[in-house]
């Protein structure tokens, strides 16, 4: 059995600081701490996430409970790239390298320049494409169908299943996820060096530590998401998927949790998303 006895989810993003108010596109965080589901938590910018994220898993800890957080964005590249990039096939190598090269702060980051850099590892044009910056990168093509040569696949084998997922390699516009990747892995990479020991990283590492880290989709229970009829569609998400996980039976949990992905990585529940919207309406 897992022994979770509490759960977060986080709504992440990869812009700019969105303001005090409460508002859609932003970084939102849903909890079930010891049975008690929270308020879901607006956090206007990564740096004030950082700091709630270190304070739940340090609560958390000091109260002796087990802690899934669920991070709605690839923890994993398509196969092949963490070893062209690291020389290594370890995902977790990766995390280190993107945390070491990301410049983020609350009012930028260099995320394109970044996903540039990365494609002129690569022969052609690519993986990487969509150049949301008024100047021209030489190797960040600003159209996919630009890309050409460069090996990689365009998927992992979780997003050809998971339809109407947006890839890793899409840096910006509707849906896409490539600057929640890095922004989101190399947050994770310094938490993970904040408590050393104490976090697992599914399913690259399945082991008894107190905390795990792992991939989310909310998509997987949207007609919950949609019925909850929030003007405000990521703190629904959270609020939802949150209680969804704690409501879930440990064994069923555990079945959701029995997956080898180990460079790519997975989406917790993926091909179980009536049992995910029974739990998120039981809650």
């Amino acid at each position: 059995m897992t022994g979770f006895a509490s759960f977060a989810v986080v709504d992440w993003s990869s812009g700019n600081d969105r303001g005090t108010k409460p508002k859609r596109d932003a970084i939102w965080i849903g909890s079930v701490l010891g049975g008690v589901a929270q308020d879901a938590v607006y956090c206007r910018n990564r740096d004030v996430a950082h700091i709630l994220l270190k304070n739940l898993i340090k609560g958390e800890l000091a109260a002796g409970r087990r802690l899934m957080i669920g991070f709605d964005f690839p923890f994993g590249y398509p196969r092949g790239f963490a070893a062209a990039v690291t020389g290594s096939s370890d995902p977790l190598a990766l995390w280190q390298w993107i945390a070491k090269e990301l410049q983020d702060t609350p009012k930028a980051n260099n995320r394109f320049a970044l996903a540039a850099k990365l494609n002129s590892f690569f022969p052609g044009v690519g993986p990487f494409w969509f150049n949301g910056t008024r100047t021209d990168l030489p190797d960040l093509p600003r159209k996919g169908r630009d890309r050409y040569g460069h090996g990689l696949p365009e998927r992992r084998e979780v997003e050809a299943r998971a339809k109407g997922s947006f890839t890793c390699w899409q840096m910006g516009g509707a849906g896409s996820v490539g600057g929640q990747v890095m922004t989101g892995l190399a947050a994770l990479h310094r938490l993970r060096k904040e408590f050393p020991e104490k976090i697992a990283v599914w399913p690259f590492e399945c082991d008894s530590k107190p905390v795990h880290f792992v991939e989310i989709w909310p998509s997987l229970i949207d007609p919950v998401v949609k019925a909850a009829d929030d003007p405000i569609r990521d703190r629904a998400q959270v609020r939802s998927l949150s209680r969804a996980l704690h409501a879930l039976p440990p064994a069923r949990l555990q079945a959701m949790l029995d997956v080898e992905a180990p460079e790519e990585g997975w989406i917790l529940g993926l091909g179980h998303e009536k049992e995910l919207e029974e739990a998120a309406c039981q809650s």
